[in-house]
């Protein structure tokens, strides 16, 4: 059955509000991130199924994770390219935890659909301005979800110690480059794969109701990305406010690391999530194409 049929697209909305409401849930009950990060995969593949088919998710899938592992692997023996950390706890994969590759593929789908509103989605021929740039912007936006979650998980939860410190609440600047760089990695990957071998724009009679469409998936995927942030926010308000000492001796206080997370999420996270929709809002109020003068002038002479 075609993931374009009622039936699909249904589900799907369940899925994403199911994913809306995990989301909330989760940043009161912690205990409960994880599970849903599960739910968010599941989103993921059906969602990112649609716009470019199974063997397009696909390759985002398996270059979201090698590349991830491989970098994240690559820094805690050598330091390059987030900096000298470890991960504490068991599950891992070599070094690192089996939940980190699900969760960059979680948020950095979500980060992937805001940058596709923002500057355009990669399609098979898209021009080089799209292929590039849509990744960079993607890179960057889910990084945001990492300022405002490093200090809280490491500095304050021990979910990773930092060896040599940071200033940003014990977490290093290379940490943030990292993320970025990696994350701008496997994206490139994917976008790449889907210029030369995805999905062909749509276009023809159907153009309209494919843009109906394509609006509704951006929605879901931009709703969710500012959804992923409100956690931050809501520990703000209820997380106890004490002081942590990082692996370098310094002492933080907890206050201090939580206000900032949250400033980080409401003017970074949801902004960005705030501009895509209402570049959404802008798609939908413009007029669908309508005839060309060309057509135009053969109807009236006829």
């Amino acid at each position: 059955m075609s993931l374009n049929t009622r039936p699909w697209r249904t589900t799907l909305w369940v899925i994403t509000v199911v994913v809306a409401l995990g989301l909330v849930v989760s940043s009161f009950a912690h205990q409960l991130t994880i599970p849903f990060i599960l739910v968010q995969i599941v989103f993921l593949l059906l969602h990112g199924a649609r716009r470019y088919g199974w063997s397009g998710i696909a390759a985002f899938v398996v270059a979201g994770l090698l590349i991830s592992n491989i970098l994240e692997n690559l820094s805690i023996a050598t330091g390059f390219p987030f900096g000298n950390y470890y991960y504490t706890g068991d599950g891992k994969i070599f070094e690192v935890p089996w939940f980190i590759g699900p969760a960059y593929l979680a948020t950095g789908y979500l980060a992937w659909v805001v940058a596709t509103v923002l500057l355009g989605d990669v399609r098979r021929g898209s021009s080089w301005l799209t292929t590039i740039g849509t990744p960079v912007i993607a890179a960057f936006t889910m990084t945001l979800w990492d300022l405002s979650m490093d200090p809280t998980l490491a500095t304050i939860g021990h979910n990773w110690i930092w060896e040599d410190g940071g200033g940003y609440f014990g977490v290093p600047l290379g940490n943030f480059l990292g993320w970025t760089f990696t994350v701008y990695l496997f994206m490139q990957v994917f976008a790449l794969y889907v210029r030369s071998r995805g999905p062909q724009p749509a276009a023809g009679p159907d153009l309209a109701g494919s843009r109906t469409r394509d609006l509704a998936s951006d929605l879901q995927g931009v709703v969710l990305y500012g959804l992923t942030g409100v956690g931050f926010v809501v520990a703000y308000f209820i997380e106890e406010h004490t002081t942590v000492t990082d692996a370098t001796g310094a002492v933080w206080n907890t206050a201090d690391i939580y206000e900032t997370s949250a400033l980080v999420t409401v003017y970074g996270m949801f902004f960005f999530a705030l501009v895509a929709l209402l570049r959404i809002a802008q798609q939908h109020l413009t007029p669908a194409p309508s005839a060309t003068s060309d057509e135009r002038t053969t109807v009236s002479a006829s």
